[in-house]
Order: C-alpha cells, then structure tokens, then sequence
C-alpha cells in the first residue's frame, strides 16, 4: 500500500489510494502525480472543496463511484455532463453540478488530519482558494 501526502494550504494529510477499489482511476492519477491544484469551496455539494479541472482527461470510466463520499473521502468525477474535477468531502456531500446530481470515483481516503477538515472547508468558504499539492511517498 502506497502512502500519500497531501498539502492544502497550512494544512497537511496523510492518505491512501484505494487500489483495489479503483485501480484504473488510481494508475491514472498515480501518473500525474505530483499534482498541484487549487481548491475552491462547492457551490451545489455541500461540504466538500472540489479542483475544477475543465477538459482534462484522465481516460477512466466509472469505478467505486458515489454520489456520497464520506468525510475524508476524494472522489475523481472522470468529465461528461459537467467537467472533470476532484472533490473532498469535510463533510456532508451529495455530489451535484449545474446539470444534476453526479458520481464520481472514490480513489483516495485520508488517513491522519481528520480532525482539520472542518476547518479547512471553513477557511476555503470564507478566504477562498487554495494550493493543492499531492505526492506520493
């Protein structure tokens, strides 16, 4: 088992892949690792901060998917309907666009700074965008 970690912000997780869950989403992402991104707050999810990705194309297809990811829980919408993007739940989420209620692949959990995920969401919610950093290690 692969560890990652992710840096938002100030703050820092610990995280896995769920390779047995979602491995053609996870081999893709692992390809493009490190990545680096900006959060945002959602706008029709609830509490969950999403990178819009537009275009990009991780040429996956559903796996693992879930309109529910639970706390913790980063989901990859592969595109369609709505542009491709990654979400994090801090909390409450049932995962929507513009267009409707989405799925997307969970391919990653956190496993250490849950207890900061409230406050990460807050801070996004009310300062704004933040730089996203995943690497594996």
């Amino acid at each position: 088992m692969s560890k990652l970690v992710i840096r938002a912000g100030e703050f820092t997780f610990d995280a896995r892949f769920e390779e047995q869950l979602a491995p053609k989403t996870v081999a893709a992402f692992r390809k493009a690792l490190p990545f680096e991104s900006h959060i945002i707050h959602v706008r029709w999810s609830g509490e969950g901060v999403w990178m819009p990705l537009g275009d990009l194309d991780f040429g996956v297809g559903y796996e693992n998917h879930t309109s529910y990811p639970a706390p913790g829980q980063i989901i990859l919408y592969p595109g369609g309907i709505s542009e491709t993007e990654i979400l994090l739940a801090y909390g409450g989420v049932h995962f929507a666009s513009k267009m409707g209620q989405l799925a997307g692949n969970h391919f990653i959990t956190l496993t250490s700074g849950l207890e900061n995920l409230a406050t990460l969401g807050k801070s996004v919610l009310w300062k704004g965008a933040l730089p996203i950093r995943f690497e594996e290690v």
